[in-house]
């Protein structure tokens, strides 16, 4: 238990973001999460996509796309990306 909590706080802090967005124009925000079910992982990325786009102070726009699948080792494994602007 105590390495999937670790991976999962791992996953979190992992979000993936372009960079280099200046007042007023939009991104690709990110977030990303690995844990035991497929639901765990969707709403874990989906939380590291909110916690980017509030940190960057970005304003969320359009649908929320969310990916998964199983990794090598298992574990579910999902990617939440959304248009964010600036």
């Amino acid at each position: 238990m105590k390495t999937i909590l670790k991976l999962a706080v791992a996953a979190t802090a992992l979000v993936a973001v372009t960079t280099g967005a200046h007042a007023g124009k939009c991104v690709m925000a990110g977030g990303e999460a690995t844990m035991v079910t497929q639901d765990l992982a969707k709403f874990m990325a989906n939380a590291a996509l909110k916690n980017s786009i509030a940190a960057h102070n970005w304003k969320a726009s359009g649908p929320v796309k969310v990916k998964c699948d199983t990794g090598t080792i298992g574990l579910a494994h999902c990617s939440a990306r959304q248009k964010a602007c600036g």
